[in-house]
């Protein structure tokens, strides 16, 4: 058999999926030595700090080494699988190539601890300090060069106004992103200056080529010795901080002891609004689709921020700016088995009842499934927290990261309520709205919070004031 020469090999690295995540776990390994895999093709599931994302190969070729076992936390930028792009059917007891002697194996370097990035809150302007890794690359040129690279995407200026966009095709800018290319570097071979498939790959190609393993098998990863164990394993269960969780909850810190927060309440008759709810189920405009209080809540607080719209804003530290935004990415908290994640509607503000409700289905659903992507998690502006569902009456929601309000919707029962000068049973919930002080004082945070009551109380207001 012949012989694999290194140039035939292409090292695939961990992307980034998230702009400014800096590592992954690997979940589930799709494909395994030996297999053969086109461009495109799906070979692993890995767990971001926000999401899972399936990966696809940028290679047509053969599987030659998975370089980390599932259940590995991967840094960005790190080769996570090597294909042969000449095509041969690798044996099954290939042994890995031997090092050359002269070139005795350095002693691991550990880096420095690094703080995490959140999804689309951009990167402390502190000196950047990195963590030590979970799992050691194979060869440690190949993780320095890999920092490099991506240091050099991260820190890539943007492009001037005036610079025209390079032509390309959806699927090659998607396959750019997913590699971590930046287009305006890639030089075109296609019709009219188009960047191609095999543009965005031979860059890649030249920014990998000195950094080629010897090694086309990897050595398995050493066990990891295991954790001594100093707790009653019958009585207490540790989880491991990790993914969404550990991300959510770095977010909410920082959010915490950010922005000062400011939460105010009301409570509401939304009899009306409910009966409207199962007026809608019978519309023939909603058919298939899900109505729920949601979707009339979610309505009313779109027609508040129109009526308010400077509650739409972000604070701009560096700047010393605040950042009023002309759309409305409507965030909605959703409890998955991974932890809390917030996707958003994207341009909720331009949407009709009916694109409203099929948003919010869509969203949900996706949620549930596990397969919200990374970019429907950033750019939100505005956040719904529904705590109703558990039966709970309120809460004092934390602000996301960037957002400068986030309205939380208690339980809706009935109670007994003053209406029309008599007491009678009403169905009611109490609403409660978070919002950052620094931007966004009282009279604006309650002007919002009683235009969502009022509608929600007489939601004939959705007309009459949108």
């Amino acid at each position: 058999m012949t012989t694999m020469t290194n140039a035939s090999v292409r090292e695939f690295r961990m992307p980034d999926v998230g702009e400014g995540l800096t590592e992954a776990e690997i979940l589930k390994w799709y494909v395994q030595p030996g297999d053969t895999v086109t461009d495109g093709q799906v070979v692993c599931e890995v767990e971001t700090a926000k999401a899972a994302v399936e990966l696809p190969i940028p290679y047509d070729g053969v599987v030659r080494a998975l370089h980390f076992p599932e259940g590995t936390t991967v840094d960005v930028g790190t080769s996570i699988i090597a294909v042969d792009v000449a095509g041969g059917a690798a044996p099954a007891e290939e042994a890995p190539a031997p090092a050359p002697a002269e070139e005795p194996a350095a002693p691991e370097e550990q880096p420095a601890a690094r703080q995490p990035v959140l999804v689309g809150y951009g990167v402390a302007t502190s000196s950047t300090r990195r963590r030590p890794r979970k799992a050691s690359a194979p060869d440690a040129a190949v993780q320095q060069a890999a920092a490099a690279v991506q240091q050099e995407l991260n820190g890539h200026s943007a492009p001037a106004v005036s610079q025209e966009r390079p032509l390309a095709k959806p699927p090659v800018r998607k396959l750019a992103k997913d590699l971590g290319v930046d287009l305006t570097t890639v030089t075109p071979t296609g019709p009219d200056g188009v960047i191609t498939r095999e543009d965005v790959h031979a860059a890649v190609a030249a920014v990998q080529a000195p950094q080629e393993q010897p090694a086309l098998v990897s050595a398995p990863a050493p066990a990891a010795p295991a954790a001594p164990v100093s707790y009653d394993t019958a009585r207490e269960t540790r989880i491991p901080v990790k993914g969404v969780r550990k991300a959510t909850a770095a977010a909410m810190v920082g959010s915490a002891f950010t922005a000062p927060h400011v939460t105010e309440f009301v409570t509401v008759d939304v009899t009306r609004t409910m009966k409207l709810v199962e007026e809608l189920k019978q519309d023939k405009e909603f058919t298939g689709l899900r109505v729920n209080p949601l979707l009339l809540i979610a309505k009313a607080l779109l027609v508040a921020i129109k009526r308010n719209p400077d509650i739409n804003a972000s604070w701009d530290e560096a700047a010393q700016e605040i950042v009023v935004k002309h759309y409305v990415n409507l965030g909605i908290a959703a409890a998955t088995p991974r932890g809390l994640i917030v996707p958003n509607i994207k341009d909720a503000h331009a949407k009709t009842l009916p694109q409203l409700a099929e948003s919010l289905g869509e969203l949900v659903s996706t949620a549930r499934e596990g397969k919200t992507s990374p970019s429907a998690m950033q750019a939100g502006t505005v956040t719904i927290t529904n705590v109703g569902v558990f039966g709970v009456d309120t809460g004092t929601p934390i602000l996301n990261p960037g957002e400068s309000a986030i309205l939380a919707v208690g339980a809706i029962k009935p109670q007994p309520w003053v209406h029309k000068g008599k007491v009678k049973p009403r169905q009611v919930t109490t609403l409660a709205l978070s919002f950052d002080h620094r931007l966004v004082d009282g009279e604006l945070g309650s002007k919002v919070l009683a235009d969502v009551a009022a509608i929600l109380e007489q939601p004939k207001r959705l007309i009459s004031w949108a």
